[in-house]
């Protein structure tokens, strides 16, 4: 198996905050976010896309597709050939080679791609399901206004993945594997953001695990610093979305005890951290 790291659409540049421009581990620089997402190359399941970030039709009508407000916000740098399926063809497949997608949850820069990829079964967190498909679940409006129109007008095979009970992943409960997938990969409930909120653990070909931890944080400093150290640019965007915070910040500080009890087995990303996303990329 094998894990490329991609970024499926740059947004607006942040700069570290004080503190961070000094010192061994300095994180230096302006950086423009990242909509970070993993292609991985499977014998038995083709390929596995994780996340979608933005996708060809954002980048032709971002106003209609994503939102005006929210391009306005993010500042999306458009670039078609940041697009995955832009990224998947040059890598030398085809589109109808993603046969999967796994999605941390349905906000519409983890969905944008999903119309460039109509054939893939997508699969999502049966929390996330519930919210986007039952008008009668907590956070029903809340979510489809999230889960933007442009990108589930073709119909995607959203797919809950089947709950397993007593099942635990590093003492996180309720993990779950997606329904068809054969490989080492689970969705891992990580609530607070959004209604069925789930980080996506997947074992490298080394036998280590990585968890791309979605939107449960936004920023390292939110796991490296103590105390936690919030974006200020960041910190509004997870005070709006979030449907739990008190849930979101007992997921933070689980990911801060996750990351200082298992570094030697566990990376863990989160979906927009430039910095995180510069040192895997470049592995």
């Amino acid at each position: 198996m094998r894990i490329h790291h991609l970024n499926c659409g740059s947004l607006r540049e942040i700069p570290p905050l004080d503190g961070e421009s000094s010192g061994a581990s300095a994180v230096t620089g302006a950086r423009a976010l990242v909509c970070h997402c993993l292609l991985i190359e499977t014998d038995a399941d083709g390929l596995v896309l994780v996340e979608t970030g933005l996708g060809t039709a954002d980048v032709r009508d971002p106003d209609r597709s994503l939102g005006a407000d929210w391009v306005a916000y993010a500042r999306p740098v458009l670039d078609p050939a940041q697009s995955a399926l832009h990224q998947v063809v040059r890598l030398g497949y085809a589109a109808a080679d993603v046969r999967h997608i796994v999605l941390t949850h349905l906000h519409r820069d983890h969905t944008g791609g999903l119309p460039d990829f109509p054939h893939a079964r997508v699969h999502v967190h049966p929390d996330e399901y519930r919210s986007v498909t039952d008008p009668a679940a907590a956070h029903h409006r809340h979510s489809l206004v999230r889960y933007m129109p442009a990108h589930r007008a073709h119909g995607p095979l959203l797919t809950p993945a089947p709950v397993a009970e007593g099942a635990e992943w590093f003492g996180f409960p309720g993990a779950v594997r997606p329904e068809g997938l054969s490989c080492e990969l689970l969705l891992v409930p990580l609530p607070g953001h959004s209604a069925g909120h789930a980080g996506v653990a997947v074992r490298d070909g080394d036998g280590r695990w990585l968890l791309h931890a979605g939107d449960a944080y936004m920023y390292h400093g939110e796991l490296d610093a103590a105390p936690p150290l919030a974006h200020p640019v960041l910190e509004p965007v997870q005070h709006g979305a979030q449907t739990d915070a008190a849930a979101r910040v007992a997921t933070r500080d689980r990911l801060r005890a996750l990351r200082r009890a298992h570094a030697d087995e566990v990376t863990v990303f989160s979906a927009h951290d430039p910095w995180e996303f510069a040192r895997l990329a470049a592995r």
